[in-house]
């Protein structure tokens, strides 16, 4: 059976709630469990401060770090802890020592040690709604045993059972074994964790490892520490992403490759151009870019190989004024670090170009870039699958980039992902006549017809210009095909020729 979501609580973290499936159960024990450092004081405070700001009575039990700690903690975000109540535990440390044969309820569960009365009369005087205590580490020490450990805990939850209180407990794992105790009597399990990386930032994800009666989203989930709290990425879920939108095809503005594609690319698919290193991958890329915004809807440009400055002189230089759309906000563009970007914050990104900023087009510019700003991650062919039926229902034309290795002949790419994409276009160099030409064809479209033709192209000072099919070759794929025709059947790519385009 679900809780209805108006007997949940918020934690302060959007991300967090909808993984919640609204927040936290009121009147529940939790456990939030993980390593030193990996963020679990920073998602209490938010947790604390959101029942402040929403007029509840909160207290913060902190048994390890002082209240001058948790202020700069809180001052580092740009919080104040005006109306939050701290208990500072640590502050009777000598007299925790004296006792230390005490646990936080005395063994006999009758008569309360100084401690556990001080504690008490501190709720019974605040009585929170919601109330943090940090950490369980610090009460093993004082138990000493697991027998009287797990009976303070179980005397703790046996207190705060039946009263209007939500408890989180925070455990830093650094008991030798995997504490299952408090697990089974938390009413929900919250792990965090922290990856690192042989280069770039660490990766930290959190995971529910249960919440009694409750739908969450289950698996592991992104999340960052920045300037204002924790921000967590749920982890996306095409199937529950689903919008009715109108097929048909989206021109590139030139009517030789809208010719090559069929019409052009459709609406609601994945498209993969594919080639060596300067054959014009991110250039096509950018035509359709332009050809959308020109038509008044918005595009969003993920560039995780160029500098956007670079890119905006070299599409200048060959007639396309990106700027202009870049400073009317047509063409969104952002630049990733390869080695700060986690996959979760990254799928995030793309579903806010398309719910928030009404993005029709969204292209990745490139899929190695993307795989090099991941490597650790086993799934990430998952992921990117799961990305791209996101687009789909969304009816989002999608346009990826790949480099192959190599510049002529048998190229291989460093990852398939051809058969994600519904349509395919291939760009290749070879030889004719002494100089190094361009050819580009389209491999496969699943939506419909496509040309089976090999045609030329230039990109020069007059932009993109394709060619009639090359039927006097052979051999092009090869990269150094056979030539049966004349010589003025060829493309050139000076800007004052006149080729024959079709």
């Amino acid at each position: 059976m679900s809780l209805n979501s108006s007997k949940k609580e918020s934690t302060g973290i959007a991300g967090l709630d909808d993984i919640l499936g609204g927040g936290f159960p009121r009147k529940r024990l939790y456990l939030v469990q993980g390593d030193p450092g990996v963020g679990k004081t920073t998602l209490a405070m938010q947790y604390l401060l959101t029942g402040v700001r929403a007029g509840e009575s909160c207290l913060y039990i902190t048994l390890s770090e002082t209240k001058e700690e948790l202020t700069e903690v809180a001052q580092s975000h740009g919080w104040s802890l005006e109306g939050l109540h701290v208990l500072e535990l640590s502050a009777i440390e000598k007299q925790m020592l004296q006792e230390a044969q005490n646990t936080l309820f005395h063994p006999s569960e009758v008569e309360l040690n100084h401690t556990t009365k001080l504690l008490l009369a501190e709720v019974e005087r605040v009585k929170p709604m919601r109330v943090v205590f940090d950490s369980l580490s610090e009460m093993r020490l004082l138990a000493e045993t697991p027998l009287r450990y797990r009976r303070q805990m179980l005397s703790f939850k046996q207190y705060f059972a039946g009263r209007n209180t939500t408890v989180l407990l925070l455990d830093d794992n650094t008991s030798e074994h995997n504490d299952l105790q408090v697990q089974s009597i938390a009413h929900g399990v919250l792990a965090l964790e922290k990856l690192p990386l042989d280069y770039g930032v660490e990766r930290r994800r959190l995971r529910v490892v249960k919440l009694r009666g409750v739908k969450f989203r289950g698996g592991n989930h992104d999340f960052n520490i920045e300037p204002g709290g924790l921000k967590v990425f749920p982890r996306l879920v095409a199937a529950e992403h689903h919008a009715p939108f109108k097929r048909e095809a989206v021109q590139s503005g030139i009517p030789a490759m809208d010719a090559l594609l069929g019409g052009g690319l459709d609406r609601g698919t994945s498209n993969l151009f594919i080639g060596p290193a300067g054959t014009g991958k991110s250039t096509m890329a950018m035509q359709y870019a332009m050809s959308v915004a020109n038509q008044g809807q918005k595009v969003m440009l993920f560039a995780f190989d160029e500098n956007l400055n670079t890119l905006v002189a070299r599409a200048k230089a060959i007639g396309m004024d990106l700027q202009r759309h870049f400073d009317s906000r047509m063409i969104i563009a952002q630049q990733i670090d390869p080695a700060e970007l986690p996959p979760g914050e990254f799928a995030h990104r793309i579903k806010d170009a398309v719910q928030k900023d009404q993005a029709k087009l969204l292209i990745i510019d490139s899929i190695n870039g993307y795989m090099n700003a991941m490597p650790v991650e086993k799934f990430l062919s998952i992921q990117l699958h799961e990305l791209l039926s996101f687009l789909s229902q969304q009816g989002i034309l999608t346009i990826m980039t790949v480099a192959q290795h190599g510049l002529m002949g048998v190229m291989q790419a460093p990852v398939d992902v051809s058969y994600l994409a519904d349509t395919v276009l291939m760009l290749r160099f070879f030889e004719a006549l002494g100089s190094v030409k361009k050819a580009i064809s389209v491999i496969k479209k699943r939506s419909g017809y496509h040309e089976d033709t090999i045609r030329e192209y230039v990109i020069n000072s007059q932009g993109i210009q394709i060619g009639e099919p090359l039927r006097e070759f052979q051999g092009v794929l090869t990269g150094v095909p056979s030539f049966l025709g004349k010589a003025e059947q060829i493309l050139t790519s000076h800007a004052g020729s006149k080729p024959k385009l079709s």
